[in-house]
């Protein structure tokens, strides 16, 4: 499927806005009614401050989830919460986000709730005039984003049913493939398949495995939407969780059955980004260009600067630019001004080459 040349997105979280991080630690002083104008919104902010900078895609700023995938362990039967994790001071890790002990098989039987957020994403988008935030001229695509089987795993503990990771994964693999399925039946035309723990241990497990699991997972929705996924190295608290290089999992990765491979580059200082160029050969290639782990705001210029560099690694026709990661690690302050600049500089980029 193809697109604009040098388009702008995004992963898919957004910070929430303070007035939602307090009412979510007052739930229970809100009723139903109350908790679902919450939620949506929270998602109008969301999509007003990703319009405002003019993005050429917007997601609902994964507005109604605990992280970008904790909350989605709330939809799984077969498994008992965990109450509390291990360790809750000191700095913050990994650590301090648990695991769910499993109980019996896992199911989905109410999936893992993407279709709401996607149909209330299309009904509160389909209104809005053109340009009404003063941003984008035209329709921005709308995009949903999925955790891969892989990493919902890395949050359950194993048992005699399941007795390593990847019979986790295996049985994780056809509850996230109808949730593909039923995206697409609700006319959601871009996803990504967000598996982080596969570029997080790609130097110690076997690539071509992670490979074989995504494209049985992606298959029956694969050039029925537009495909991605994001390698990315952790974003807790702004904090990396795996080995931060790129050559471990190519040339694997390249035999992804999708579109659009995410990379993240402006945290790690562009290092690797010729492996961009290896990519483009097979696939289109979406450039992190932003750093959601750092408060220096990118200037317009700043951003021109790095598109021109990953011009010289793949073609125009072959490239599209985000955020390293997520954004609800950053203020919202920050993330907003971050958004604004990174399409702006794009757009300088697209000038010089005569795209308007």
């Amino acid at each position: 499927m193809k697109e604009t040349p040098l388009r702008t997105t995004v992963i898919g979280s957004y910070p929430f806005p303070g007035w939602l991080e307090f009412a979510c630690n007052h739930l229970d002083q809100f009723g139903k009614t109350d908790r679902a104008e919450l939620q949506e919104d929270a998602v109008i902010a969301a999509i007003h401050d990703q319009m405002a900078a003019g993005l050429d895609v917007i997601t609902d700023g994964e507005q109604t989830r605990l992280d970008f995938n904790l909350s989605f362990y709330g939809y799984l039967q077969g498994i008992e919460l965990e109450s509390a994790p291990l360790r809750r001071f000191g700095p913050p890790a990994h650590d301090q986000r648990g695991k769910h002990k499993v109980i019996g098989t896992l199911t989905a039987p109410r999936g893992l709730g993407v279709i709401e957020e996607f149909k209330r994403l299309q009904r509160l988008v389909a209104p809005l005039p053109l340009g009404a935030t003063g941003g984008t001229a035209s329709r921005p695509t709308l995009k949903a984003s999925v955790p891969g089987p892989y990493t919902l795993s890395g949050r359950l503990l194993t048992n005699n049913l399941y007795p390593d990771r990847y019979a986790l994964t295996e049985a994780l693999i056809p509850i996230v493939t109808k949730e593909l399925t039923d995206l697409v039946a609700a006319g959601c035309r871009e996803i990504t398949v967000d598996e982080p723990s596969m570029s997080c241990y790609a130097h110690r497990e076997n690539p071509k495995r992670f490979v074989e699991i995504f494209n049985r997972t992606v298959a029956p929705v694969f050039g029925k939407c537009r495909l991605s996924t994001h390698l990315c190295f952790g974003n807790y608290k702004a904090r990396a969780v795996g080995l931060r290089h790129y050559r471990p999992m190519f040339p694997a990765f390249l035999d992804f059955t999708l579109d659009e491979i995410h990379v993240e580059m402006a945290s790690r200082e562009f290092a690797e980004l010729e492996i961009i160029g290896e990519i483009a050969k097979r696939h289109d290639v979406a450039v992190g260009i932003i750093d959601v782990k750092s408060y220096y705001i990118e200037s317009p210029e700043d951003v021109a600067e790095r598109v021109r560099r990953c011009l010289k690694f793949a073609p125009a026709e072959k490239l599209a630019f985000a955020p390293d990661c997520g954004l609800s690690q950053t203020a919202r302050w920050a993330a907003k001004q971050k958004l604004k600049n990174m399409v702006e500089g794009v757009r300088i980029v697209r000038r010089e080459l005569g795209m308007g």
